[in-house]
């Protein structure tokens, strides 16, 4: 088991943002995290990769508590947040290699795992293009491989087919396919067909 989320609670003043929630997301599996715009799916997210802490309960990611260690935690997690910051002056290549920069990879290593990403995430043919060029799904491709640039354990999308047109949405859902025989993986949508599929 990679990730278990455990009597999570967030309250925003008198706003209760996630209310007791509980479950195992298991290894090799995609597990969706279903619900309605404003049920908390994003505050849970944030919560397991520490870019918030909660008011009580926790998540442990591959045994390591969220709130007892956030640091080690985001060793081990990729994150594609719903709203995919980019740095969109900067080129796809150029900005994976800072990417891998700031996770300490060796220039070899880190090289190395861009040609792969660029392979695995179909944008090998963009590489030398500024990420404002792109398309939506081309940028949510880079999203998706800058979360799995330290090849990370656990993975979580956060509606990362928001917006996209039916072919992107179909080749971004091969590429999770792909990685989640390995991964954890966590998505997130409103939409049940999108579970689904």
């Amino acid at each position: 088991m990679s990730l278990e989320v455990i009597n999570l609670v967030k309250r925003y003043d008198t706003q209760q943002a996630v209310d007791q929630i509980s479950f195992v997301a298991p290894t090799g599996k995609i597990t969706g995290f279903l619900g309605p715009n404003g049920a908390g799916k994003s505050t849970t997210l944030k919560i397991a990769t520490g870019f918030i802490r909660p008011t009580s309960g926790d998540i442990l990611m591959n045994d390591i508590s969220v709130t007892g260690d956030p640091m080690s935690v985001k060793k081990t997690v990729g994150y594609l947040p719903e709203h995919n910051p980019l740095y969109l002056e900067m080129y796809v290549r150029e900005y994976l290699d800072f990417i891998g920069k700031a996770y300490g990879m060796a220039r070899k290593s880190r090289y190395q795992r861009i040609h792969e990403l660029l392979d695995l995430c179909g944008l090998t043919i963009e590489k030398h293009k500024k990420i404002k060029m792109l398309s939506k799904g081309y940028r949510q491709r880079v999203g998706l491989a800058k979360a799995l640039m330290s090849d990370p354990s656990v993975l979580i999308l956060d509606e990362p087919t928001t917006g996209l047109d039916p072919n992107q949405i179909v080749e971004i859902r091969n590429v999770i396919k792909t990685i989640a025989h390995e991964k954890t993986v966590i998505l997130s949508t409103h939409i049940m067909q999108e579970v689904e599929a």
